[in-house]
């Protein structure tokens, strides 16, 4: 689950981090009074959308040298121009693809007098299995960029679970950044703390970019991207709280309401299927034949009609999908159920595109028998070969 920077820095700051000061707004006519909340003379007027690249990103309806959606502004004045101008307006950045995502919210920032940017992110390293600091002096850029032109500016440092951070992490963490003075006095408590809140809230990324070096040499968490495990939000009631809705794909918020697990492609093959591994295979050998997939769809193994029923309709909404490729290998899973549930979505809501199913495994036969009696226009494949070649041609034409 992501929530928005300002959401992410107010939790970072109840752990005794250095934040500025910043109020978020939702409508244009709060910016004033936003405004005059803070320190100035300098403000700082950032979109809030689950999305990078922000600063870079282009409004649609602005013209080409526009300002992006992260604004210096040095009067008040300026802060209510600049969120009439961004508030309701579709950002595009490199993370949202081209469609872009609407800006609902801004977040209205004290500026700070910036000496240096640095990179900071804690995530789980799965080559040594503990979390992992990963830093770099190339702040304020992206990572991937820096990772591709200069790798040896990134510094991986793995934590030890038992011990935490200790000083010994703290001296190699302020190393690798070069740290000194004030700056690496206070990284005595910021590295801890941001760990800290890492582990007991369950992220599963913690990003900051950048991590600042102010001219009076004292550190500032200067950006925020949390995200946390959705599977440990039972533990976190206040912060399933935080989630926007608005910021998610629809058919996954449903998909996510009878536990599927699906992820929304930008292909045009609707894809079923039972297990992960047998999923990735089937979108694999989609591209293989020269399609795309439009979604990636884990029914899993106990699913139920009612819920096979919900993971069609979620495929069939999508406008767009011009065919549909069931794929099934029955363990625990019985192909029967399956078909009831295929037949009993297409009753709903009908069926305006290429139908192929691969049944095998548990009570298959009885499963193509029921689709095989349904009436419906189902082309069957024997192999998930046979499967990927049929769909793809009925797409093509």
């Amino acid at each position: 689950m992501n929530i928005h920077e300002y959401q992410g820095k107010q939790l970072l700051k109840s752990y005794g981090l250095p934040v500025a000061e910043g109020v978020a707004i939702f409508k244009p006519e709060e910016a004033e009074a936003a405004a005059r909340a803070l320190p100035g003379p300098l403000y700082v007027v950032k979109s809030q959308i689950h999305a990078g690249g922000r600063g870079k990103g282009k409004f649609n309806g602005l013209s080409a040298d526009a300002k992006g959606g992260v604004r210096l502004a040095k009067t008040v004045e300026d802060v209510v121009s600049d969120a009439k101008e961004m508030l309701g307006r579709t950002l595009v950045t490199k993370q949202t693809g081209p469609a872009g995502k609407q800006v609902n919210r801004l977040y209205i920032e004290d500026g700070a007098d910036i000496d240096r940017e640095l990179y900071l992110s804690i995530l789980v390293d799965r080559t040594v299995g503990q979390l992992a600091f990963v830093v770099s002096t190339e702040g304020g850029m992206d990572i991937e960029a820096v990772a591709h032109d200069t790798p040896e500016k990134i510094v991986t440092h793995p934590i030890d679970p038992e011990a935490g951070v200790t000083d010994a992490d703290v001296a190699a963490l302020s190393k690798a950044y070069g740290l000194s003075g004030a700056a690496a006095e206070d990284a005595k408590s910021v590295f801890p703390k941001l760990y800290k809140a890492f582990v007991e809230t369950d992220m599963s990324l913690l990003e900051v970019n950048p991590l600042i070096v102010m001219t009076n040499g004292h550190l500032r968490v200067l950006d925020a991207k949390v995200s946390f495990d959705g599977n440990a939000m039972f533990r976190h009631p206040e912060l399933a709280e935080l989630r926007d809705l608005s910021e998610e794909d629809a058919k996954e918020i449903e998909a996510s309401k009878f536990d599927l697990a699906y992820v929304a492609l930008d292909g045009n093959i609707g894809c079923m299927v039972n297990g992960a591994g047998l999923a990735m295979a089937t979108m694999d050998i989609i591209k293989l034949y020269g399609a795309e997939p439009a979604n990636f769809l884990d029914v899993g193994g106990g699913a139920t009609k009612e819920k096979v029923t919900a993971a069609f309709k979620i495929i069939t909404a999508d406008p767009a999908v011009k065919g549909i490729l069931v794929n099934i290998f029955g363990g625990i899973m019985r192909c029967d159920i399956i078909a009831e549930g295929v037949i009993a979505a297409v009753k709903d809501v009908g069926l305006e595109v290429p139908l192929v199913v691969r049944l095998e495994g548990t009570n298959a036969e009885l499963g193509k028998k029921i689709i095989n009696e349904s009436g419906l226009n189902v082309v069957s494949a024997d192999d998930l070969d046979d499967a990927a070649q049929k769909i793809v041609r009925a797409v093509k034409g």
